[in-house]
């Protein structure tokens, strides 16, 4: 079984309307490359460190799907609206094989 790949956002957005032109062409992006949206904006709670208002967790097939996402052409173009539009961090991270807990 491969792990699971996951593109995780923290977003500050400066300008709504170049931020929803972004999320519109980046929704057209995800669901080419087979994103499934886990976390999209929603309640959040600062548990440590400086947390941003909008939080978006992406799932995808592996890894390197993740990565294919966001070097695609229609992401790098969605990319473009958003530069000046957010504040962000973005990462891709590798899930695990197996569910881990209490054993």
């Amino acid at each position: 079984m491969t792990a699971k790949g996951y593109v995780i956002a923290r977003v500050s957005v400066q300008d709504s309307d170049a931020y929803a032109h972004y999320a519109q062409l980046a929704r057209l992006a995800m669901e080419r490359h087979g994103a499934r949206i886990l976390a999209r904006g929603g309640r959040y709670h600062e548990l440590e460190g400086a947390a941003r208002p909008r939080n978006v967790i992406l799932e995808f097939d592996s890894y390197d799907a993740a990565l294919r996402y966001w070097q695609s052409p229609e992401y790098q173009d969605a990319r473009r609206h958003r530069l000046h539009a957010a504040e962000i961090e973005l990462c891709v991270v590798e899930g695990v094989d197996e569910p881990v807990g209490d054993r």
